[in-house]
């Protein structure tokens, strides 16, 4: 009789604390949703609003490309904004995207949930947007979209750069939060009640892993507006996003040396993120054209720790691209550089 009373009450105080979480979330999302307003371009792509910043050049060459940013996981367009919007601004257009799901844009979970759906979404835009030559920046997550636009849309994109990229399988799988907000069903339910506010207490920590051995810019997470990640649609999107990729990224590995155009790949020296030996290495084993770049003292986020070694690595890619015109396949593979300790 006990354990059945102990059960009844278990279960009770279980559904209370859900209810109110539940309540606590919903109040939550309405105060983000108020402090929170696009400030870019919505294009509806494939049947969904994708939300993106274009600053175009003041006297851009004709032949010289844009340069399309995509962020990783959980953030948006705002991070690499920060980066690079001041660093090309007025000498190259540039184009920020967020990915579908994140930051302002919609996502379709059917459609939009792989990579090829994503960049799909992206080449879309660029469509839209009239856009014939591009180079595409992509930083960790937002490198596996990369790498499946250069496959997938090569005539639009005639460099690459993957700054501390994923894109090969790994040893182990992924935290269980992304898994279990992956389901069907309880991830719908586990994402309207629990992860907001559990969320907004780890987040913290989370910057400080993700910028170490470095610290984050000031304000970063108020400056890339890192409360939409906490709504139960984006932190469902971003949680599919990384519970999918291992075995997507081992399926296009296969296929990397047909992409034949310039490519760079930038790693910080100690990202505990993602393994370089694995991503950036074999980045650089397996795209014909890639030059790799490893940055001491520099961990996930060399395009915010190491911004000035970043931004020159990609107006060397940029050279290497208006220089050679169509003239991707066969070009002498440049050797990886390292720092000086």
């Amino acid at each position: 009789m006990f354990v059945v009373r102990f059960t009844m009450y278990f279960l009770l105080l279980i559904s209370v604390l859900l209810i109110l979480s539940a309540a606590y979330t919903a109040w939550r999302v309405s105060q983000i949703s108020a402090a929170h307003q696009p400030d870019g371009s919505f294009a509806e792509i494939d049947g969904v609003k994708l939300h993106y910043h274009l600053f175009p050049a003041d006297n851009q060459d004709s032949d010289a490309p844009v340069l399309v940013f995509i962020h990783g996981a959980s953030g948006n367009a705002y991070d690499p904004m920060i980066a690079f919007k001041d660093a090309f601004d007025g000498r190259y257009t540039t184009l920020f995207v967020d990915r579908p799901g994140l930051g302002f844009s919609e996502r379709d979970f059917e459609r939009h949930s792989s990579l090829e759906g994503q960049a799909g979404v992206i080449a879309g835009l660029l469509e839209y947007l009239d856009i014939k030559k591009s180079i595409v920046v992509g930083h960790s997550f937002g490198a596996a979209v990369t790498v499946v636009l250069g496959l997938t849309h090569p005539e639009r994109i005639a460099g690459l750069a993957f700054i501390a990229p994923v894109s090969h399988p790994w040893p182990g799988g992924v935290d269980w939060h992304y898994s279990m907000a992956a389901l069907p069903i309880v991830g719908d339910l586990f994402t309207r009640t629990l992860t907001l506010p559990l969320a907004e207490r780890l987040a913290p920590a989370a910057i400080l892993r993700v910028f170490a051995p470095g610290q984050a810019p000031e304000r970063y997470a108020e400056r890339i507006n890192l409360p939409l990640l906490y709504r139960p649609q984006s932190f469902r999107a971003n949680s599919t996003d990384i519970a999918t990729l291992k075995p997507q990224v081992t399926r296009h590995a296969k296929s990397y040396h047909k992409i034949g155009q310039p490519a760079l790949v930038v790693t910080g020296a100690d990202d505990t993120i993602v393994w370089p030996s694995i991503h950036s290495e074999g980045l650089r084993r397996d795209l014909p054209n890639a030059e790799l770049i490893v940055l001491e003292k520099a961990g996930h986020m060399p395009h915010h720790l190491r911004n000035d070694k970043v931004i020159e690595a990609l107006g060397t890619l940029i050279d290497r691209v208006k220089a050679a015109p169509g003239e991707v396949q066969g070009t002498a593979r440049k050797p990886q550089l390292r720092e000086p300790a």
